[in-house]
């Protein structure tokens, strides 16, 4: 591989996330971008082993394991139990079930369909949810809090809120509609809290309040009530996107 070549994959790795002033697991996963851009994983699409890719890069199986994650939510590979991880999707290319963004038209119609499907998840998820399933959702909504009030963006725990919510659905196209549409959400997420180094108090405190309407309404098992929160929800963030595209 050329320079030339080395540097045009750089500049990729950097375009799909700028880990400026990122976490650790930010980095790690864009330089696992990179590695997977420049083909270092070609022949058997077969990634290390999390101690491998933790000794590698210098840093615990914990912070491998979240970037792990990020690269799973985007598409990007595969994990099977004792199967270990595979690349399935070259990063920057738009997965098959889910239609590129372009432009701000798409985003609104995107988040009118995320409306229609998270909605829907959420109400179905008031009727069917389990005792379990409720614990899940707010140990996602707890570890959300606690990142953002650290000073971190959350954005893993929020994107786990989520999925948590659909799977409490106990309903596969639910599921499934969701998880094809965590990348966008991530990458808008990404968006909207990146104008900050930091959310303030405040601002932390209105997400999770409207993520907490939505619990609260699923754990008194009212789908009108569970669907509601996350209408207003999901308009309030595209709101917050649309102001964060404007001061950036």
């Amino acid at each position: 591989m050329s320079d030339k070549d080395s540097q045009g994959i750089g500049s990729m790795a950097e375009h799909l996330l700028d880990v400026n002033g990122g976490t650790l697991p930010d980095q790690i996963y864009a330089r696992m971008v990179e590695a997977i851009l420049r083909g270092d994983y070609v022949d058997s699409k077969k990634l290390p082993t999390e101690s491998e890719l933790a000794s590698q890069f210098g840093v615990s199986r914990p912070t491998v394991r979240e970037a792990l994650s990020r690269l799973r939510s985007d598409g990007i590979i595969e994990s099977r139990r004792g199967s270990g991880s595979q690349v399935v999707r070259a990063p920057g290319t738009p997965a098959s079930s889910m239609p590129p963004i372009r432009n701000y038209s798409d985003i609104e119609r995107y988040y009118a369909y995320r409306t229609v499907v998270e909605s829907g998840a959420a109400a179905a998820a008031a009727e069917f949810r389990t005792a379990d399933d409720l614990t899940t959702i707010r140990a996602c909504l707890e570890a959300q809090t606690l990142a953002m009030e650290g000073g971190n963006k959350g954005i893993e725990d929020d994107v786990r809120f989520h999925r948590a919510i659909a799977r409490a659905s106990h309903n596969q196209f639910f599921v499934a509609a969701v998880e094809t549409s965590v990348a966008p959400i991530r990458q808008f997420m990404e968006l909207a809290r990146s104008v900050r180094s930091k959310m303030t108090v405040e601002r932390v405190r209105l997400v999770q309040m409207e993520h907490q309407q939505i619990l609260d309404a699923i754990e008194k098992r009212s789908p009108a009530d569970a669907a509601e929160a996350t209408r207003l929800h999901i308009l309030n963030a595209k709101r917050r996107i649309f102001d964060a595209a404007k001061l950036r």
